[in-house]
């Protein structure tokens, strides 16, 4: 299999920072807390939604925390994955 290109650690963790600030500014312009989106997407408490903003003990959303955030906030799950320039 030539012609395939490795995906290098950085590039991970680079793409989790990304979707963790969009999903932070997206929810911050809605005007929806991290304890209302923990809520609204089954948790019990802020703790996990804080840990993945403040990027802390390498926590990261998986796809079924995407899609129910992204039916919190109204938007589409592709918003969380767009670099910012």
């Amino acid at each position: 299999m030539e012609n395939i290109r490795e995906i290098s650690h950085e590039e991970i963790q680079q793409l989790h920072k990304t979707i963790a600030n969009n999903v932070k500014t997206i929810r911050k312009q809605k005007n929806i807390s991290q304890l209302n989106l923990a809520y609204s997407i089954g948790h019990k408490t802020v703790s996990t939604i804080a840990k993945i903003e403040a990027g802390l003990e390498n926590k990261h959303y998986n796809i079924e925390q995407l899609y129910k955030i992204a039916n919190v906030l109204q938007v589409d799950i592709r918003d969380f994955f767009i670099l910012s320039k």
